[in-house]
């Protein structure tokens, strides 16, 4: 197994902490088979995201985006967890006070057993109505192409993620935010921090006092403002980390 530099650092942190958040991106899915939007061959490249992901585009071709969400869906369907999201799980059981907040649509750290989970851009798994709001309840079958309408208002069926120009959901952003303030340690796992509020979370949990720590292969738009930088993917560091950290308490 790799080594990362100073990791006593980080456990000691970690067995020093009453709170413990965690903000995760696109790349922490990416390892899982997910394409990130920014790739090149990734899910926007072919497609104006002003076309798929904003409800003008919704009303102007609601057969289009639908279709669009139904491909996602059938990705999302044929992959797994993968390390990463599997160490972040397990660091939950060991944390007392341990938030996790994503950006990510695909409901993989549910799946890989994570519970206190918020959900900034919603998921591609749940749908509502456009018209009224209601939840839509029966499954969707990924390879069905034809267009749900609402059993309450006879509404058009749209997937629960937060499009171009809507707000994010307000609980899970108070909450995140709260997470972030409280945080004496706070990872920023597999984002870009170029998406705006969550880019702000991990700077807010630094002004507020927290150590954080960036756990990204790639240089991002915050990496000189973190504690921490570790050049790996979220599946070869985190399980590194949470491994360490039992020995280090006798888990």
């Amino acid at each position: 197994m790799d080594s990362i530099p100073n990791i006593d650092i980080i456990i000691e942190k970690l067995i020093a902490a009453k709170n413990v958040a965690m903000l995760t991106g696109a790349g922490v899915s990416a390892e899982s088979g997910i394409k990130t939007f920014r790739d090149p061959d990734g899910l926007w490249s072919k497609f104006n995201p002003a076309e798929l992901a904003s409800a003008n585009g919704f009303m102007t071709n609601r057969q289009l985006v639908w279709d669009w969400y139904q491909e996602r869906r059938s990705i999302v369907n044929d992959c797994k967890p993968n390390a990463g999201h599997y160490a972040i799980a397990e660091l939950e059981i060991l944390i007392d006070d341990f938030a996790l907040i994503t950006q990510n649509v695909d409901r993989l750290h549910q799946i890989a057993g994570s519970r206190n989970v918020y959900e900034l851009h919603g998921n591609i798994i749940d749908n509502h109505c456009f018209d009224c709001g209601a939840a839509y309840n029966k499954e969707i079958d990924p390879d069905d192409s034809v267009l749900p309408s609402c059993a309450k208002c006879g509404g058009r069926i749209r997937p629960s993620v937060v499009w171009f120009g809507e707000m994010l959901p307000e609980y899970d952003l108070e909450q995140s935010s709260l997470a972030a303030q409280v945080a004496d340690v706070f990872f920023t796992v597999g984002t870009s921090a170029e998406v705006y509020p969550a880019a702000n979370l991990p700077l807010l949990a630094k002004d507020s006092g927290a150590y954080v720590i960036e756990i990204n292969p790639n240089v991002t738009a915050i990496s000189n403002y973190m504690n921490m930088t570790i050049r790996m993917p979220s599946a070869q560091a985190m399980p590194i980390i949470v491994e360490e950290f039992k020995k280090r308490i006798g888990k």
